[in-house]
């Protein structure tokens, strides 16, 4: 089994303004991204990382070049490691209204409708099949090897669990991914398909002073923590 180890990228603008980005709203890190990129890279330090990849966004790919700065290791990007394809509500402004749209499609994919899809954008199974096809990539030739796979709290939280027999899907989207979170999977083949086991979910220990001072990625989010003082 390969040990992957998904980080969800530091903090960037659009975790400030609640902005939907998949593909055509792309911002850098801020000053706390960087920070917080760099806090896990020394977490990493030396550790026996055997890769790196990422998604092809800038605030993934950003994250991804500071860590393997300090390992000295490249990064592979990988287009299956991109967000969730949100459709045209990424050109929408980041509204109360049109975030209710983006969490009634996920709240359909939870009660089970797997093919309720955003509008002009993706349906639970081609996103799940979208991130396997990333998986299978990663793990290609790979045995017993220490990955590093930075990406995007949607996606993993979407779709990763279901790779692992002894994740608990309610659980883990109660327990959100904050920025540069690192979730420890163990990945390997059975039968010729995908096999996982999950180790731990959403560690953000390794952060400290500013970095760790965390923001949502939602307005729903938002809402729920002032309602919880």
């Amino acid at each position: 089994m390969n040990r992957l180890y998904l980080i969800r990228h530091g903090e960037n603008k659009a975790n400030i303004t609640k902005e939907f980005s998949y593909k055509e709203v792309d911002y850098p890190l801020t000053d706390k991204g960087r920070l917080q990129a760099q806090q896990t890279a020394k977490h990493f330090a030396g550790r026996d990382i055997d890769a790196i990849y990422s998604s092809p966004l800038k605030r993934a790919k950003e994250t991804a070049d500071i860590i393997a700065d300090r390992l000295n290791l490249a990064v592979a990007v990988v287009e299956n490691l991109r967000e969730v394809n949100v459709g045209d509500l990424e050109g929408r402004p980041p509204t109360a209204e049109n975030w209710a749209l983006h969490n009634q499609v996920l709240k359909a994919w939870y009660n089970g409708d797997l093919e309720a899809r955003f509008p002009d954008g993706e349906d639970y199974l081609t996103l799940r099949d979208r991130l396997r096809a990333g998986f299978r990539r990663i793990i290609d030739h790979k045995t017993d090897q220490d990955v590093i796979v930075v990406g995007h709290g949607g996606l993993f939280t979407a779709t990763g669990y279901e790779l692992c027999a002894n994740a608990d899907p309610e659980e883990l989207r109660d327990q959100p991914l904050h920025n540069c979170s690192i979730t420890t999977i163990l990945v390997g083949r059975r039968d010729g398909h995908l096999s996982g086991e999950l180790v731990t979910w959403g560690s953000h220990h390794h952060l400290h002073g500013d970095a760790a001072e965390l923001v949502s990625g939602s307005l729903e989010a938002d809402a729920s923590a002032e309602g919880d003082g």
